[in-house]
């Protein structure tokens, strides 16, 4: 199905909202079409924010083309046998299969590029991500600027009603600016339910 003399790879783009992971992507996938590789582009079906479910979008309206896809094993089905390389925007949303789907077709000569959220609001790992950064040949780890002191951000502020999220919310709530800020480790915060959160914000 795949040369096997061509050498395949992971690439694994991550970091929190707002720090240019779909960005990247989408110059890695022009790079490879201008490069005249077959490129296949695919996106979790839960994020049809900004450009819609059948494109990758950066927050500033950059798009390209996508597939949207519910699970990795529906990613391995629908790619052509003449795909070289592989992109996956928010990989944090798919199943732990992901893991396993990127070394298969890389061990069969694809490049595999996935970008996603690394830590999920509370500031935990998120979903398959930390597994794909450590099969992964090259990681990038992006971070963006914390609203509230101008530092590095590294984590997701999820806001309901413009006060921090309490833990006990639900680990996976899409949204954009409305309902999340980039914020450093020192900013961020996620109160338990009972804690009086006037004293967070």
């Amino acid at each position: 199905m795949f040369h096997g003399t061509r050498p395949g790879w992971i690439e694994v783009i991550a970091g929190v909202m707002f720090s240019g992971k779909s960005e990247e992507l989408i110059r890695r996938v022009r790079r490879a079409v201008i490069a005249r590789k077959q490129v296949q582009v695919f996106k979790s079906h839960l994020d049809a924010r900004y450009a819609g479910l059948y494109n990758v979008s950066t927050h500033d309206g950059i798009t390209v083309e996508a597939e949207p896809v519910d699970s990795a094993a529906e990613i391995v089905q629908r790619i052509r046998p003449a795909t070289e390389v592989v992109a996956v925007d928010e990989a944090q949303f798919l199943d732990e299969a992901i893991v396993e789907a990127a070394n298969g077709l890389a061990d069969r000569g694809v490049r595999v590029i996935l970008a996603g959220t690394d830590v999920d609001f509370r500031g935990l790992p998120f979903g398959p991500m930390p597994t794909l950064m450590c099969v992964a040949e090259l990681v990038d780890k992006f971070q963006a600027i914390c609203v509230v002191c101008g530092g590095p951000a590294t984590r997701n502020q999820r806001l309901v009603n413009g006060k921090p999220a309490t833990w006990d919310s639900p680990t996976i709530m899409v949204g954009g600016r409305e309902s999340y800020e980039a914020r450093c480790r020192h900013c961020h915060k996620v109160p338990r339910a009972d804690e009086d959160q006037t004293a967070l914000l």
